[in-house]
């Protein structure tokens, strides 16, 4: 896979992923930024939202137990010193219509098995789960 990352001006950049969608990133107008686009951190963990979000879905679907709504909810630890790397993240998987052990074991599955963003952070991860009627 091949990324370009085009500097724009002050601290706005933008990826050209090869799917062709443009993604901008920008700082906070404190440190030099405008203020226009995510933080690369931030995208960072909607990327892994993303993808373990996408293979819960597939999984759940393929259970027979599609979800009538579907969300995660993310909370990261950063180091206090530069650099400010996340140490830890843990994820809250939320669907309505499915039974919880599916729920469960789809979310096990994601983190175990499939979700290459999860694999590819040297974070510890933890996750929970919560199936609503």
């Amino acid at each position: 896979m091949e990324v370009k990352v085009v500097w724009h001006e002050g601290l706005r950049f933008v990826g050209l992923p090869p799917s062709g969608h443009a993604v901008l990133v920008d700082g906070a107008k404190e440190v030099g930024g405008e203020d226009t686009g995510p933080r690369p951190t931030e995208l960072l963990l909607i990327a892994l939202g993303g993808c373990t979000g996408m293979d819960v879905v597939s999984i759940l679907q393929k259970m027979r137990t599609p979800p009538r709504k579907f969300w995660i909810e993310i909370h990261a630890e950063r180091n206090d010193q530069h650099p400010k790397a996340i140490k830890r993240v843990h994820l809250a998987y939320f669907a309505e219509g499915v039974p919880e052990e599916n729920l469960r074991r789809a979310a096990e599955l994601s983190q175990e098995r499939y979700c290459s963003v999860a694999h590819s952070l040297a974070a510890e991860l933890t996750f929970a789960v919560q199936a609503l009627p």
